[in-house]
């Protein structure tokens, strides 16, 4: 791991700070926090980790340090399992990659070379350490069918670049304890918990999601999951939304907004919300606010099928248009009211659909639209109350019949 190179660059480095500043003060927090830098620059952080002659020159334990933490800690996650089931309990896409995950059962201090428990093993918990050449998690429990509990132990490391399909098929999965998990550099969590059936409740408190782009598929067909808050979570940069929530059928509240401060863009982004909510048949209450500027938001069939939705909050600014929302909240019988008054309508292409069978819908405040003839609307308002027809009709001067049948 030594090299002779970075010896001698990292010597003309400690060279040049002695020069600026006593023998004595090359031990302080400042001159080390310096040298740190450097290294962590040039990539070469590692050597002091392997290095014990640079560890005595800078009197110093590495494992002390902050850098050292965030970038070389192994991750250390604890696992429970259900008795007497047999199975895989770990995924390790790249041969590669076998080296860095030392695995125990039990706490025995036995490393185990193979990843599936046999119908005869006896083994309840499982702790995995992992190094930190690991930079992804992707689909690490994939269909690891016999996980009841995951417990993040230890997570100080930055590294971790993707979670996509993490969980995902983890279908006795009940619980996860994400606490001190590092979300800080994650970019994907699409498909992360999807198919997860037996997990009803998550705290995301201590996600950082700042630079997520894609959730789509995050929940899907968590078929046991009720309420979800992600009030904390910041999608200033998320994308892509679509069947994020498709098929909970228990899901009955649900809260996402980006509290962070708004991002004013040069250029218009498209964020993808469609199937959102798909077949989410016991939710009850949406709140969704999104305060970006500039963005151009496809929802087609984004609350389709939530028959038992009564209260929807959608915040956004006018500055954001609503492109496509063909089905956006077809078969929605118990809903009442629609507030839209926030979305700039004027692109809109596509309403076909939008509003069929909501059979309880009382008002629909659209008031940025105006209606032209290039607007699909075929069906718009189909078996809702002639009352509300009339009303709509009116007030956006509707005149044609196939918007109502």
């Amino acid at each position: 791991m030594e090299s002779s190179e970075t010896n001698k660059n990292l010597g003309e480095v400690v060279k040049t700070i002695k020069s600026e500043c006593s023998l004595y003060n090359i031990k302080s927090k400042y001159i080390l926090n310096e040298i740190f830098y450097y290294l962590q620059r040039k990539t070469n952080l590692e050597i002091i980790k392997y290095n014990k002659n640079l560890q005595n020159i800078f009197n110093i334990s590495i494992k002390d340090h902050k850098e050292y933490r965030d970038l070389f800690s192994p991750i250390e996650i604890e696992l429970t399992t259900q008795e007497n089931k047999y199975g895989k309990f770990i995924n390790i896409l790249n041969e590669e990659d076998k080296k860095y995950y030392h695995i125990y059962f039990d706490d025995k201090i036995e490393e185990i070379k193979r990843y599936e428990l046999k119908e005869n093993d006896k083994v309840k918990t499982i702790k995995i350490i992992i190094d930190y050449q690991i930079t992804t998690f992707y689909k690490l429990f994939e269909s690891c069918d016999i996980i009841e509990s995951i417990y993040f132990k230890k997570f100080y490391r930055n590294n971790i670049k993707n979670m996509r399909a993490m969980f995902s098929g983890c279908s006795l999965l009940k619980k996860i304890m994400f606490e001190n998990a590092n979300t800080i550099n994650v970019d994907n969590m699409s498909l992360m918990f999807c198919n997860c059936t037996s997990l009803k409740e998550i705290n995301f408190s201590s996600f950082n999601t700042e630079k997520v782009n894609n959730m789509s598929q995050m929940f899907f067909e968590c078929s046991s999951l009720e309420e979800i808050n992600l009030s904390n979570f910041n999608i200033n940069n998320l994308t892509n939304m679509h069947h994020m929530f498709s098929e909970c059928k228990s899901l009955k509240k649900c809260i996402l907004s980006n509290i962070n401060k708004n991002n004013i863009n040069d250029s218009f982004i498209k964020v993808d919300t469609t199937f959102m909510f798909i077949g989410c048949s016991s939710l009850e209450q949406v709140s969704f606010s999104y305060s970006n500027y500039n963005h151009y938001f496809y929802m087609s069939y984004m609350f389709c099928h939530c028959i038992s939705l009564k209260e929807i909050n959608i915040s956004l600014n006018n500055s954001n248009f609503l492109i496509v929302a063909r089905h956006m909240f077809s078969n929605c019988p118990l809903l009442e009211k629609v507030d839209l008054s926030n979305f700039n309508l004027n692109s809109i292409r596509d309403m076909t659909f939008m509003f069929n069978r909501c059979e309880s819908l009382k008002e629909i405040n659209l008031s940025n639209f105006e209606f032209n003839d290039e607007i699909s609307i075929y069906s718009m308002l189909k078996d809702c109350s002639d009352e509300l027809k009339q009303k709509i009709g009116e007030t956006y001067k509707i005149l044609r019949d196939d918007a109502f049948h």
